[in-house]
């Protein structure tokens, strides 16, 4: 255990702890070629094995510390259906009010492309969310995001604070740019920011390469903070980080004024929809220039929605032969981007 964790946790400050490294640690003691990653299966296997050993190492480290220890095994679905999100936010919840530290990491045993994060950034900032952290700090091989690749460019400059994330912070975290240790990379790690921060939370990236790195920071205030939004209700904090959406609807500049002031999203202002979606399932909605301004929970199947878009309410009853609802999404399942 690191000395600025046991400062912390003494300090009475819930922790928890994001790790990885199951792959690799597996992958050694098995010796598998590239690392577990020559494949699907080296992989599942690779992390069957080195999760064992991954889990001893953390145990045996916090009760050295006094400190009880706690494996969550989490992948890509336990995040992205709400009654598990809600099991797991319950089991972090519990354990921290015992003074167990958790230590999560992504069930790379059973996970496969379609159901798992993929890196462990974007994975830290929706448990954060499911433990209504808040923040997260995320140790890296680089000290913060730059202005450009520092390694290339002698004229790039970190950039200490981030407001708001917009195309020229997305465009600093391109794939050349630094951070391309590990699965993740700079690029991961400010979508990272944008999950937490759209949830309230805030994020930093700082170095982990240094000893104590969170005293270190304190002491130096060298890394990057993005600065978190407004709280959310639980439903909208779990909306906003969604990683996975079934569709899409397009808007009109009204439609998109309209819910900009708290309207829900009718029928007539929509232009256009994609996916294979149902009733329930969560859909992002876009402005016409393709731009996600909200995500939210359709109100009706993909074929039916197709069927009505650009219609006025009162017309919904006569083109679908029945009505029990008015609006394509309703303002209380749906959250601003």
């Amino acid at each position: 255990m690191h000395p600025w964790q046991q400062a912390r946790h003494r300090a009475g400050q819930k922790i928890i702890i994001v790790s990885s490294g199951s792959i690799a640690l597996g992958a050694r003691r098995l010796g598998l070629a590239k690392g577990g990653r020559a494949s699907l299966e080296d992989a599942q296997a690779a992390a069957a094995v080195g999760q064992i050993t991954l889990s001893g190492i953390w145990a045996e480290l916090l009760q050295a510390e006094g400190v009880a220890a706690a494996q969550i095994l989490v992948t890509l679905d336990d995040l992205e259906h709400r009654r598990r999100y809600l099991n797991a936010s319950a089991t972090l919840e519990r354990l921290l009010g015992l003074g167990v530290i958790p230590v999560v990491n992504e069930n790379d045993s059973v996970a496969t492309a379609e159901i798992r994060f993929g890196d462990n950034d974007r994975l830290a900032a929706r448990i954060g969310q499911a433990a209504q952290a808040d923040a997260v700090v995320l140790l890296s091989d680089i000290d913060g995001l730059y202005t450009a690749n520092p390694h290339v460019d002698p004229e790039a400059v970190l950039v200490p604070l981030v407001e708001k994330i917009d195309g020229r912070i997305a465009a600093m975290a391109t794939a050349d740019s630094a951070s391309g240790m590990g699965s993740g990379g700079m690029a991961s790690k400010v979508e990272a920011a944008r999950i937490a921060t759209r949830a309230g939370l805030h994020l930093a990236i700082i170095s982990g390469r240094v000893d104590a790195p969170l005293t270190r920071w304190v002491q130096s205030g060298r890394g990057t903070v993005f600065r978190g939004d407004g709280r959310k209700t639980a439903r909208k904090n779990w909306l906003a980080g969604r990683l996975t959406v079934r569709g899409t609807l397009v808007v009109d500049e009204g439609a998109a004024n309209a819910l900009a002031r708290g309207r829900s999203l009718l029928p007539a202002g929509v232009r256009g929809t994609s996916g294979d979606y149902r009733r329930g399932d969560v859909v992002n909605i876009a402005g016409a220039d393709g731009h996600i301004i909200a995500r939210g929970l359709a109100e009706f199947d993909a074929g039916d929605a197709a069927r009505i878009i650009g219609h006025r309410s009162e017309e919904i009853e006569a083109i679908l032969g029945s009505v029990q609802r008015s609006v394509l999404v309703h303002r209380d399942h749906m959250v601003l981007l």
